[in-house]
This record gives structure tokens, sequence and C-alpha cells, in this order.
């Protein structure tokens, strides 16, 4: 046995060394991501899209997901125009800022621990909205949402009563949470 580790170490016979970088792994995961994307539009869209921990920043434009889109912990950096979601929505955890104009999202967006400033005009929830742990500022007064509104630990939070935000947002139907 002694022999053995002598011949290694006089050998470096590095048995332990990965076969690829690190960053030659990441790329190659980034190009898994892209061709999973690719099948599942090709494939008609219709259930599931979990790209959860990936390190995709863009999705395809006018993209149509049949059931939830997660991407909690991605990389995205923005979403496409014409997305429709007829699930749920979920960006926690990653660096987005904006939502396009023209989103449509079925249920629930998640967008807890993100970056994101601003919402769109018009934009309608039909379950609950997540926005807690957010650097978001202002609400548009057109918003609409059919289920519970969280603003925990926002800006508008520490600055707003719940009454006073069920005044300037009088479309969120549910709780508001601050």
């Amino acid at each position: 046995m002694i022999k053995l580790l002598d011949l290694l170490r006089e050998e470096k016979l590095d048995i332990l060394k990965p076969r690829r970088s690190p960053e030659e792994r990441q790329q190659n995961y980034a190009i898994a991501t892209q061709k999973k994307i690719e099948q599942y539009i090709k494939d008609g869209g219709k259930d599931n899209l979990n790209l959860q921990s990936t390190p995709i920043t863009t999705l395809p434009n006018d993209l149509k997901v049949g059931g939830n889109l997660y991407l909690d912990g991605s990389n995205i950096t923005s979403l496409p125009n014409g997305l429709i979601v007829k699930g749920i929505l979920d960006l926690r955890n990653t660096p987005i800022t904006t939502l396009p104009n023209d989103l449509k999202v079925s249920d629930y967006i998640y967008l807890s621990n993100t970056k994101i400033t601003s919402l769109p005009n018009n934009l309608k929830v039909n379950g609950s909205l997540y926005l807690n742990n957010t650097p978001i500022t202002s609400l548009p007064n057109n918003l609409k949402v059919k289920g519970n509104l969280y603003l925990e630990d926002t800006p508008i939070s520490k600055k707003y009563s719940e009454e006073e935000i069920k005044k300037m947002v009088p479309g969120v139907k549910g709780d508001i949470y601050i």
C-alpha cells in the first residue's frame, strides 16, 4: 500500500482532478438549459417549465408556459415581451428589476428577495403578489390583485400604513401584509 502511495506522489498523478474546468461545466450547463427551453417550446409548452437555479439570463419572446414557470434562484435579468404563464411565476431570489408591460400570469407572482423596483401599469394578478424584501418604492394605482399583497420589508411598508396602501391600490381584493 505504501509503495502505491509513493508511486502516486512520485508520478504526480492527479486521479481526482476534474476533467472539465468550472467555467466549462457552467458553459455546458447553460447550453443544456437553452436546449431544455427549446425542447419545451417544441413540445408545445403545456406543462411546468422548471429553470430553478440555472444560469439563464433571458427567455425567448412570446414564450407561452402552460403551467408554472420556476425561475427562482436563476440569473434571469429580464422577462421577454409577450410572456404568458398559465400558472405561477416564481422569480424569488433573482436579479430581476422590472417586468414587461404585457406580462400575463394566471396565478401567483413571487418576487420576494429580488431587486424589483417597479411594476408595469395595468398589471393583473389572479392570485397573490409577493413583493416582500424588495426595494420597490411605488405601486401602480391600477394594479389588480385578486389575492393578497405581501409588502413586508419594503420601502412602501416602512412609509405607509395598510390603510394608506389600500387607498393607493384599490384593485387589491385580498389582504395587504406590511
